[in-house]
């Protein structure tokens, strides 16, 4: 279990959001944090701590006004911090080999893979070619239905697919990508709790790489998630830290994992 740190970047900045407030229609989310410092400021701070392995996530789609100044945010830090960070947000096969000549260590994808509410095994064996198996996450971000199952979602997390998020969903998946990452879309920056029973769900599996975010806001959380994650489960904190206007001081989680 280890703690993987996140830079969000959002209309140019980085930010802490509620994850399911994200919206294209005029670049809106209700911020939990908006930084002074930019990217590399961050992307610094994890580089010094050693700490390998966090995502950078381009929030804003590429046709927004704000998606340029996000993006030269998102290539400051991959620059800062060279095999140590990995991104995503608008991923796809025409600018993978840019993400990763910038100094990403994976690209992490989505909306790519999980085109029209389906995985499109074209789309994915296309990223796999380019990026290579090593360098290639797949987010699984997902809300809960009815139903009560998770199903992924995509496209700044509004759009439900068809795609249930189950064991057997990973391991068709993960001989084609090195890691997973999902967000808990319905706790996203709430610092209320984590979902107990995704946390379950994902430390079954024990395969690959999970990295688990949403919901937490405490170190009692993070050592709830450790219980239901197994032990093997590894895990984002955005808003509950102190460097986000949070609570939690940087310094002891990064101690304690």
């Amino acid at each position: 279990m280890r703690f993987r740190p996140c830079i969000d970047i959002h209309n140019g900045k980085v930010k802490q959001i509620v994850g399911g407030s994200l919206k294209d229609a005029g670049d809106s989310a209700k911020e939990n944090f908006v930084a002074e410092a930019d990217a590399a400021f961050y992307a610094a701070l994890y580089r010094d701590a050693g700490i390998r392995g966090g995502h950078v996530i381009i929030l804003n789609s590429p046709d927004s006004p704000y998606y340029q100044k996000t993006r030269q945010q998102a290539f400051l830090a991959l620059r800062t911090y060279p095999g140590g960070l990995q991104i995503g947000g608008g991923v796809c096969p025409e600018n993978t080999e840019e993400f990763l000549n910038a100094g990403a260590s994976h690209v992490i994808v989505t909306s790519y893979v999980f085109k029209d509410g389906k995985i499109s095994w074209e789309n994915l064996q296309r990223m796999e070619a380019v990026a290579g198996k090593e360098h290639l996450v797949l987010d699984l971000s997902c809300r809960k239905k009815d139903d009560g199952k998770y199903y992924i979602v995509t496209d700044r997390w509004q759009k439900f697919t068809e795609v249930q998020v189950t064991l057997a969903l990973m391991e068709e998946l993960g001989s084609h990508c090195d890691e997973f990452l999902v967000h808990a879309v319905d706790v996203e920056g709430k610092a209320k709790g984590i979902e107990t029973e995704l946390a379950q769900l994902l430390g079954s599996y024990g395969k690959q790489p999970i990295t688990y975010a949403g919901g937490i806001g405490s170190m009692e959380d993070v050592e709830k998630l450790r219980i239901c994650g197994r032990d093997c489960v590894d895990f984002t904190v955005g808003s509950a830290l102190d460097i986000f206007g949070g609570t939690i001081p940087f310094e002891v989680l990064v101690g304690h994992v």
